[in-house]
């Protein structure tokens, strides 16, 4: 492991992956982004660290994308205790309203049950979908960063550019 802020994210179609390197390319953070590919690397280099940035693409009816399935189980032995964690979904609001970002919900209870702290929380205006498990109940937020590079990719760089302001200040 690296000095740096781990982005660990799964990516079939490369919408996800090309997310997380802008993330990289824009960090002003303290320290750098280290990417890990869940693909290639599994969870195993996320396991001491204190901030993460976990990027997950939701698939088909509200599933997970399969590098994420694939590692599932070795996800759901970490502790997450204390660590602050900050999460972007990629989902396609409209071919699957019915479950936009719920890759993003699905990641963020497992983190929220072994002791994780979510941090930078984003506004669910703008979007046009009918359900998600990616929202913080009663109120008008998503638990992370909702990102849809099928048809909304145009406000993805301005998007990034607030959310990373906040969750650099969360982490610091």
């Amino acid at each position: 492991m690296g000095n740096g802020v781990p982005l660990l994210y799964g990516s079939t179609t490369g919408n996800t992956a090309g997310v997380a390197e802008r993330i990289a390319e824009r960090w002003s953070g303290s320290e750098p982004i280290e990417l890990i590919d869940i693909s290639a690397d599994g969870v195993t280099p996320i396991m001491e660290s204190e901030t993460l940035i976990i990027g997950a693409p939701t698939w088909d009816f509200g599933e997970l994308q399969q590098d994420w399935a694939d590692e599932w189980q070795s996800f759901c032995q970490i502790d997450f205790s204390g660590v602050r964690v900050a999460l972007f979904g990629v989902g396609d609001q409209l071919g699957y309203p019915e479950w936009f970002q719920d890759a993003m919900g699905l990641i963020a209870n497992q983190v929220c049950k072994a002791g994780g702290v979510l941090v930078a929380p984003w506004p669910n205006q703008g979007y046009k979908f009918e359900a998600s498990l990616a929202l913080i109940e009663g109120e008008d937020q998503f638990i992370g960063l909702a990102l849809d590079e099928d048809s909304q990719a145009w406000a993805t760089d301005e998007r990034l550019e607030v959310w990373l302001k906040q969750v650099q200040s969360e982490f610091s």
